[in-house]
């Protein structure tokens, strides 16, 4: 595995640690914070090196305004090199930036200031607490491109809003505003969007300043809780996206987005 990227050469993620509580914050906003090989390799260290740091005791993870996080970057995911299609297939495993955020020792509190959609949604889905601007809008669009959600759709989702509704927002692909998120229980609050972040830093100071140690424990014992083991099933859903990515219905999925138009899906 390859050493996590310094928090000092981040380019497309803000790190900053302040009385016990890490902020992480996607800083693509002229992307909408749209994520690409480097966004995930930052997010994957940001949170190891908040889960490895002593004088951090919460996290905070949001995005630069207007948006949480879009997702993958389509654009530059399609005029990027193509892999060969004979290339070998990399060994399924779980996301590496999922893994880091849900095997964080530190409680983490996503602030969702804008849309989270696609992987942004899974981002949102990982943290142990959700709170929402009124502007938050969230949406499994996975379906729309031909694949499936990560492991945080499969993991997380159910427990937070029912195994029915899980499987509606995954299989439509419908978005949701941040007060049915409420209503569904996939957030806590909604907020006015200048109250979002002021009420995000108050909670986790006020985690923060509980016995470090009693805190961990009843995270490690709400994950224990949540049943099933995160690993397996990311496993599991990275050997569907796998297969998935080589279907005409994915590029077909992704060729509309770009095309703005209504996709035409053949099942192959």
């Amino acid at each position: 595995m390859a050493e996590p990227i310094p928090t000092s050469e981040f380019t497309t993620v803000l790190y900053r640690v302040r009385d016990h509580v890490a902020t992480i914050t996607l800083n693509r906003p002229e992307r909408r914070n749209a994520l690409n090989p480097r966004a995930y390799a930052e997010i994957e260290a940001a949170f190891i090196a908040a889960s490895a740091d002593n004088d951090v005791r919460c996290v905070i993870v949001t995005g630069a305004d207007p948006s949480f996080c879009s997702g993958e970057d389509v654009k530059e995911m399609m005029t990027g090199e193509a892999r060969p299609a004979n290339a070998p297939r990399p060994e399924p495993r779980p996301t590496p930036a999922a893994m880091a955020v849900l095997e964080c020792k530190k409680p983490v509190i996503a602030a969702v200031n804008g849309s989270a959609v696609g992987w942004g949604m899974e981002l949102a889905l990982y943290a142990d607490i959700r709170l929402a601007s009124e502007n938050a809008k969230f949406a499994e669009l996975f379906v729309k491109r031909g694949l499936t959600p990560d492991v945080g759709g499969f993991y997380r989702l159910p427990a937070l809003v029912g195994p029915a509704k899980a499987a509606e927002l995954m299989m439509t692909g419908d978005m949701i505003d941040a007060r049915e998120a409420l209503k569904i229980g996939l957030v806590s609050d909604v907020l006015p969007h200048a109250e979002l972040m002021p009420r995000a830093e108050a909670l986790a100071k006020k985690i923060a300043a509980n016995p470090p140690l009693a805190v961990r424990a009843i995270k490690e014992g709400l994950q224990r809780y949540g049943g099933g083991d995160p690993r397996e099933i990311g496993t599991w859903a990275i050997t569907q996206i796998y297969r998935l990515f080589q279907t005409e219905d994915h590029r077909e999925g992704v060729k509309s987005f770009l095309e703005k138009r209504e996709p035409v899906f053949k099942g192959r």
